[in-house]
């Protein structure tokens, strides 16, 4: 499959632009009017320089407004789309997008149209340009993509041929499959855009809300699934308009964007091969598909394009261990030995230490001041594990996934992980499960202090990580590709701050969850302020917005007062919410009066019941105790606006 971006998609120059597109691994570009216009760089330069970087120019976009005018407008149209073809010449480009009209129509007649385009496709013909027809979805009189494609037939020129937007067509929710019919040699472009399912008006929902594919909730790899049965060859190109990407940093919303398309390109060829019809046995020629035993399976049919997939992984069976690092520990120390973690020792080779309980396995990392780049070396996630088939598969899949490598010095005799980095910089090991939920590598640390009596049995339940705003679709999208993790519908939550957008992402079986969290930067002195690094990295992030690791236990009663007998600080929990659960549930007295002794907090849906409660933060990480009663499968939702609010008065007497 040939790989497009816009240029309107990306920060920058159109320089900066191009240069960012090549590094990202794309085959061609699409040149957005704009930055070409605003750009000292001559279009014999842009030329040149598209030549050096290996990049195909596709597409030159956009031209507005030409059909269903008067003849008068209908000549400065001419006029105009001349000027572009002889632009286009010294680019050494030869298509043009040309837009449905949506602000000078003023005739609804098909016939008018057909002879308007036949009109400017001949002049295109003189000068070796294609005109690829495009319905724009808030289009005056042309909004469906099928409506155009008839003009196209109806002029029946060969320098006249139509765009496949995705966005203007499952934004207002055309069936696709009439694609299949279409000639493919009649398709002169496909590009694919994303997004949210929004109740807003299409053009405003265009303009800023679009996302690279995976990163939405449109049928990407069914549209592409039919285009390709449709014989189409040609680039498939991302054109999105969105507020974010065009502030964030070019190189990365570039390998995001190619991520994105290397992943649909899997899915539709993932939906051919669940979807598409066998030949028949006398067209095969290859066996038949009667079905009879000893007969040859039906062949399936072969396309022009043809779409590349990835190694197949399994998605995790668990977290392995999860990570946090820090320059002074001993608070972290502290916490986990008052939450019942038996210490394990330290690393034999690495400044690292163990903490288990049960199968919850938490590593603090002794961080070097001086070594760590952050400027705030307090306690932070830093690392997560993850339990899969096999971690050298999983880990090619993530290479071509555009994941960068993380390297892991390992000694002789020592656990070699895969790793590789998330976009807000967390680092994922792979390893290598063990049906016992065992970890191998366990044996590298020494032997730790006596073991507590009676300590309770636990696994990790969930990571909330916070995500920088820049980057939170990529996230999504990452996880999603890389580690096979299904995003679940996202929540807003309420905060002192703002909403604070919750992307719960899993495992089928729950054995994975992971929560990103979106929420307003706040300063260490409260104060409001974007404090994310340049590059979209975490060091700002840390110190600015709480993350925690969830820990599941058979009891929470009991552990909880286990807790408190080692003194853990407890995040305090106002008496208006046992008040308020009271009122919600009708909870027997005595309940309710141990979970506010306790501070635990209740959540009940009709499925089961959930317990939990927080640690107090140390630098930007507390722990989260929980224990899951019947098929109870959310994270006590009602519950977050009391914790965020606590923390933030906290956070302000400080």
């Amino acid at each position: 499959m040939r790989t497009g971006i816009a240029t309107v998609c990306l920060s920058g120059t159109l320089k900066e632009k191009m240069q960012a597109c090549a590094i990202a691994g794309f085959d061609g570009i699409e040149i957005f009017e704009q930055d070409l216009v605003t750009s000292p760089v001559t279009p014999e330069d842009v030329r040149k320089m598209a030549a050096d970087l290996g990049l195909t120019l596709d597409l030159y976009q956009p031209f507005r407004d030409f059909d269903s005018v008067s003849e008068d407008l209908l000549a400065a149209n001419l006029r105009r789309a001349e000027a572009k073809f002889k632009l286009m010449a010294r680019l050494g480009m030869d298509t043009i997008l040309v837009c449905s009209n949506v602000a000078t129509a003023s005739i609804d007649s098909d016939d008018l149209r057909a002879e308007q385009l036949g009109r400017l496709a001949a002049l295109a013909g003189d000068h070796g340009v294609k005109v690829a027809y495009e319905a724009l979805a808030w289009g005056k009189y042309v909004s469906d993509y099928e409506h155009a494609h008839r003009l196209v037939e109806a002029v029946d020129h060969p320098n006249l041929g139509t765009c496949l937007d995705s966005f203007h067509i499952l934004s207002r929710n055309w069936d696709t499959a009439p694609i299949e019919a279409f000639t493919a040699e009649k398709i002169f472009f496909v590009q694919v855009a994303d997004a949210p399912k929004l109740s807003m008006d299409v053009l405003s929902w265009s303009r800023h809300y679009r996302v690279f594919p995976g990163e939405g909730q449109f049928e990407l790899a069914k549209f592409m699934g039919h285009v390709v049965r449709a014989g189409y060859s040609g680039p498939v190109s991302l054109e999105i308009f969105n507020d974010v990407f065009r502030q964030s940093d070019v190189e990365r919303t570039s390998v995001d964007g190619m991520r994105s398309l290397i992943w649909l390109e899997e899915q539709s060829a993932k939906w051919l091969a669940a979807n598409a019809p066998a030949l028949a046995a006398a067209g095969a020629g290859a066996g038949n598909d009667s079905g009879a035993p000893g007969t040859q399976a039906p062949a399936r049919r072969r396309y022009p394009m043809e779409l590349a997939t990835l190694p197949q992984v399994a998605e995790p069976a668990g977290y392995n261990f999860a990570e946090v690092k820090a320059a002074d520990t001993k608070g972290l120390e502290s916490v986990l030995g008052q939450l019942g973690f038996e210490f394990n020792g330290r690393h034999r080779t690495k400044d690292v230490q163990l903490w288990t309980m049960g199968h919850a396995r938490v590593i603090v990392n002794e961080a070097s001041p001086a070594a760590d780049k952050a400027a705030d070396a307090s306690p932070a996630i830093a690392a997560l594990g993850f339990d899969v088939d096999s971690p050298v598969i999983a880990s090619a899949r993530a290479r071509q996934l555009k994941a960068p490598a993380v390297p892991r010095k390992s000694q002789a005799n020592e656990e070699v992980f895969q790793g590789f980095a998330a976009p807000d910089s967390t680092e994922i090991f792979l390893c290598q499960g063990s049906p016992d939920g065992t970890a191998a590598w366990t044996s590298e640390f020494g032997e730790g202090l006596e073991v507590p009596e009676a300590a309770a049995s636990a696994v990790i339940d969930h990571v909330n990580l916070a995500q920088p705003w820049q980057h939170f679709d990529e996230a999504v999208l990452f996880y999603t590709s890389a580690l096979a993790l299904a995003p679940q519908p996202f929540a807003e939550v309420p905060s002192p701050t703002g909403l604070v957008r919750s992307q719960v992402m899993v495992t089928e079986d729950r054995s994975v969850r992971l929560v990103l969290n979106l929420a307003p930067l706040i300063q260490q002195d409260g104060a409001s302020g974007d404090a994310a690094d340049s590059d979209g990295g975490r060091c700002g992030q840390r110190k600015t917005y709480q993350e925690h690791i969830a820990f599941a236990v058979d009891d929470l009663v009991a552990t909880a007062r286990d807790c408190k007998a080692r003194g853990l600080e407890f995040l305090e929990i106002p008496a208006n919410y046992y008040e308020d659960l009271d009122a919600r549930f009708g909870l027997a007295p005595e309940f309710l009066a141990t979970l506010q002794e306790l501070n635990l907090l209740y959540d009940r849906d009709d499925d089961g019941e959930f317990l939990h409660f927080y640690t107090a933060t140390v630098g930007s990480v507390f722990f989260e105790m929980v224990e899951r009663r019947g098929n109870y499968d959310g994270y006590g939702a009602p519950n977050a606006p009391v914790r965020h609010a606590v923390q933030y008065d906290l956070l302000h007497r400080r």
